[in-house]
């Protein structure tokens, strides 16, 4: 996998950096799906939350684009 081109305020980051940056939001989202943030009401809605805009980063990084 070619990893994503990724710009923070203005700065491209290189392969490595990339690759850091999907990896930990690889591993968030399996730490999210694994153990979520807490068992009440807004604990497991944040964690959909999250999940779904780890989704939505992870189709862009695919090159696909959804809203």
């Amino acid at each position: 996998m070619d990893e994503p081109i990724i710009t923070i305020n203005g700065h491209r980051l290189h392969t490595g950096q990339a690759m850091t940056v999907r990896v930990a939001l690889e591993s968030f989202a399996i730490d999210l799906q694994r153990d979520g943030l807490g068992d009440d009401e807004h604990g497991r809605r944040l964690t959909q939350h999250y999940l779904a805009a780890i989704e939505a980063i992870n189709a862009m990084m695919q090159g696909r684009f959804e809203e």
